[in-house]
């Protein structure tokens, strides 16, 4: 097990008073790392650059339809001083700040901030760090949010936490933030945890308890998942969770099945009694025995997840018209959660056309080779190896789905 996950769960009990208090004593900050590392400038120092050639470079472009749009939220940004560095992090962090809001609301909403005090620095600042926070309403939503992110900052560069987050209703929040600093959750994660109202971040009592249970799971700190099991145990009482685990036992599952299948998939104790029935029932009618079935829910529980209309309709596809058979869907259950219409239907016909032609070795190659390796190597293994350009091009544009170059799209793929 991860030495860093060993070293919390034996300091745990004592870890939370212990950071509290020496925060609120003034403890130096140095080893808390919150400012935000600048992306690197996408054109030369002091060049500006309009929306066409900038979003180019961040391949947006084909997102952003309106063109006009986008040159006044660049424009805007820079009005406000934010630099080109900071408008390069904003975008590549959260595309939908230009996509979804134009001009006018996102000038309402940086004008609302200033304010309330926000200097031209404190602002570039916030925002360049959080872009999510200009999705939060104009108001006392978007001014608490603003607050919090900027108390980290500060806490940071000053060294005087009692000061700062005594100014701040919900001081708990901060703090509990903090403890998750201590135990090494990024930094990404932690903003996003302030300005999100449904993350288990606030109180006391109940942060601490499901914290406690999250790291003796051995759950990494550094992973989404640790957040994800903190927020299930968070949301849900210890009632709740007993039924969870009584519904699971009722189709066969052990107790520790269910808690093996937690750590892998935390949102498997969300599932109520009728969805986990019905799955089961999906499954058993498409061949699948329920030894299988259980096999592959340990394996990969977000298979239990899938819409029955989702599982049908690949499950039937890979066995009934590419001659798959169910063991080996079974094996690798993962493959049920791609697109079929991006992933799996034109690999599959790539391997149709080599079938057609005799240019396999084995009749149908393996499930994993054709839909779980990278699209690297699938061109690999499947379509740049031919010397018939003809062919190449043929299988470029079905895996594709147009008339793209081999080139390109080795390009592409190593962008």
């Amino acid at each position: 097990m991860n030495s860093l996950i060993l070293g919390a769960a034996r300091r745990f009990v004592g870890l939370h008073l212990r950071v509290s208090v020496n925060l609120l004593q003034n403890e130096s900050f140095s080893s808390y790392s919150f400012s935000s590392a600048s992306a690197a400038d996408v054109s030369p120092k002091g060049e500006t650059f309009k929306s066409s050639s900038f979003l180019d470079s961040l391949r947006l472009a084909t997102k952003l339809t309106d063109k006009g749009n986008s040159d006044s939220v660049l424009d805007l940004l820079r009005s406000y001083g934010f630099t080109d560095s900071q408008i390069s992090s904003i975008i590549r962090s959260d595309s939908r700040v230009l996509i979804d809001n134009d001009a006018t609301s996102l000038g309402s909403k940086l004008q609302f901030l200033q304010s309330r005090g926000a200097s031209s620095s404190e602002l570039t600042e916030v925002v360049s760090t959080v872009p999510k926070i200009l999705g939060k309403r104009e108001g006392k939503s978007l001014s608490r949010y603003y607050d919090f992110i900027k108390v980290i900052i500060e806490a940071d560069k000053s060294s005087k936490y009692e000061k700062i987050s005594h100014s701040l209703a919900q001081g708990n929040k901060i703090r509990n933030i903090l403890v998750l600093r201590e135990l090494g959750v990024p930094q990404k994660r932690l903003l996003l945890l302030l300005i999100s109202k449904s993350q288990p971040v606030c109180g006391k009592e109940k942060f601490d308890a499901s914290l406690k249970k999250v790291v003796e799971m051995g759950f990494d700190p550094t992973t989404s998942t640790f957040v994800h099991a903190l927020h299930m145990l968070y949301q849900m009482s210890d009632k709740t969770i007993e039924e969870k685990i009584r519904v699971y036992r009722s189709v066969g599952f052990s107790v520790d099945d269910v808690w093996a299948m937690f750590k892998k998939w935390p949102r498997s104790l969300t599932h109520s009694e009728k969805k986990v029935a019905n799955s089961i029932e999906t499954f058993l009618g498409l061949g699948f025995s329920r030894d299988v079935f259980m096999m592959m829910f340990k394996r990969f529980p977000p298979c239990i997840g899938y819409s029955t209309e989702a599982v049908k309709k690949k499950t039937e596809f890979l066995v009934k018209e590419m001659n798959w058979p169910v063991k080996a869907v079974a094996s690798i259950p993962q493959v049920l959660g791609y697109s079929l219409e991006k992933r799996t239907v034109p690999r599959c016909n790539v391997i149709k056309v080599l079938m057609s032609k005799g240019l396999l070795e084995s009749e149908l190659p393996p499930m994993s080779s054709v839909l779980t390796s990278t699209s690297e190597s699938f061109l690999n293994l499947y379509v740049s190896k031919h010397d018939d350009k003809q062919l190449v091009a043929e299988l470029m544009a079905i895996f594709t789905g147009n008339r793209v170059s081999l080139t390109d799209q080795k390009a592409r793929l190593e962008q």
